[in-house]
């Protein structure tokens, strides 16, 4: 990350209430672990979808912040701030409630009743074990460029309020998740994100009051009717057109082929129960973008000039900064208990979708792509019915996990946009994962020979300020 502002000075308080948040969560996730006895089990598939026995309740709350991570709440906030985009402009939150719903009606019913484990499960069981590993591999980047993130928008809040230096931050943040999630694997990631989505919830609404009122702010209402500041942003027009409608089908369809929302799926102790998931997170997503909206709003209406950040960074904020919107509003225009405390819930949406993608990609590799490899071998080679065990799949799920925070820790560290990633993701899997999936789900005469020309060609395409840098994407 390259910031245009210094911050020298290290919270020491800030930096204590982080520590004990962490330690909070590691803890609820020991718990959930010592709770469900996860640790005794040697079964792949009580790890990977816990037992299916996921509760209602609990199932919405690790539904919903799946979604509501920290990607989600700084980028809704970056691009409602970001000239030229504005709230028009800012489709994640409507694009993954459709999304989430359109989800609930195709696909969770028939994933559910077919008792499937991952998502590959169909793609294995009618195309081969070769198809379902080239399938994985946009599977992997999407999970692991998601992470990278929500990681980097943790980092970036750190480094304001914090004054930790923001690689030290993805390290720590990631090093955390990374623990409990190979310890309680689903139990505990759900448990946490009950804990996460509360702090979410309280610790956003909790900055806006403080934020809204500050001296430097102009009212929104305000803002909204001035066309030199205006946060609504301005609807397209021509050429334009056609690029909403195109990002808001990326969203759509590029938001349901993802390992992460059909764990939840298939974890659930119903097909009915899992489109209900669907539905009740399709409303939370839209509900939980609401203050990360209005934070961006507020930054957009605020004289910078007004606040103690003109002896810190550049007026007006740099393009390259615009990702630290939610964090600068929290710094300068709350009192410090308060950004503390909104810092926490930032910490909380980062945690509640890095576990999460963490745990897909490495429930995929060790289903989908080692278990049926190490068979394989084992039968060429002379082995005859020895299998690979349950124990050593999950060794190879734990080890996985550690491989798959890694890699996401390390983007995250030089990620230049929140809101470009995200992009990002939904391109890889809206291309190449969408159609697969609707095919191997819907079409009976499909076949790997079909799946395997579908598989698209790469080029690069201009980045633009509306289109959030998406930067490479796949094209049939």
């Amino acid at each position: 990350m390259y910031l245009t502002f210094t911050r020298s000075d290290l919270n020491i308080t800030a930096l204590i209430v982080v520590i004990l948040f962490y330690v909070v969560i590691f803890l609820i996730g020991i718990f959930a672990t010592w709770k469900s006895k996860t640790w005794k089990t040697n079964k792949t598939e009580d790890v990977m979808l816990a037992k299916r026995d996921i509760g209602i309740v609990v199932g919405i709350f690790t539904m919903t912040a799946t979604w509501v991570g920290g990607g989600y709440i700084n980028g809704t906030a970056e691009s409602v701030f970001t000239e030229g985009m504005g709230l028009v402009w800012t489709q994640a939150p409507i694009g993954y409630a459709i999304s989430l719903c359109l989800g609930g009606l195709l696909f969770a019913r028939k994933m559910r009743e077919a008792g499937y484990v991952t998502m590959l499960d169909p793609f294995e069981q009618r195309y081969g074990r070769v198809m379902a590993a080239l399938l994985y591999i946009p599977a992997l980047l999407g999970e692991v460029f998601w992470s990278a993130a929500i990681l980097s928008a943790l980092g970036a809040t750190l480094t304001v309020i914090v004054g930790l230096d923001d690689k030290w931050a993805v390290i720590i943040s990631a090093g955390v998740a990374v623990l409990y999630t190979m310890a309680g694997g689903l139990y505990s990631v759900a448990f946490t994100d009950v804990f996460q989505l509360i702090c979410i919830f309280g610790g956003l609404w909790l900055c806006i009051p403080f934020a809204w009122t500050h001296s430097a702010v102009t009212s929104i209402a305000e803002t909204s009717r001035d066309a030199n500041v205006t946060w609504l942003g301005v609807w397209p027009e021509d050429y334009w057109i056609g690029n909403y409608v195109d990002s808001a089908l990326l969203l759509i369809f590029g938001g349901i082929p993802w390992q992460v929302y059909f764990q939840r799926v298939l974890s659930s102790k119903s097909a009915t129960r899992a489109q209900v998931l669907s539905f009740a997170a399709a409303i939370g997503c839209v509900v939980m973008s609401v203050p990360a909206v209005l934070i961006g709003a507020i930054a957009k209406s605020t004289d910078w000039n007004a606040t103690d950040y003109r002896y810190h960074g550049d007026i007006p904020i740099p393009a390259d900064d615009s990702k630290l919107v939610l964090p600068l509003v929290m710094q300068y225009l709350t009192p410090l208990p308060v950004a503390i405390i909104g810092l926490g819930a930032v910490s909380a949406a980062v945690m509640s979708s890095a576990d999460s993608s963490m745990l897909s990609a490495s429930s995929m590799f060790a289903r989908n792509i080692y278990e049926p490899m190490r068979n394989a071998c084992s039968r060429c080679c002379g082995g005859g019915s020895v299998q690979a065990s349950e124990t050593e799949i999950l060794w190879v799920l734990r080890v996985s996990i550690l491989l798959v925070g890694g890699a996401a820790t390390t983007l995250a560290i030089v990620v230049h946009s929140i809101y470009g990633l995200w992009y990002l993701c939904a391109d890889l899997v809206y291309v190449i994962l969408f159609p697969q999936l609707l095919c191997v789900v819907y079409v009976r005469s499909s076949n790997s020979y079909g799946s395997s020309v579908r598989l698209p060609r790469w080029h690069v395409l201009p980045a633009d300020g509306r289109r959030a840098a998406a930067g490479c994407a796949p094209v049939d």
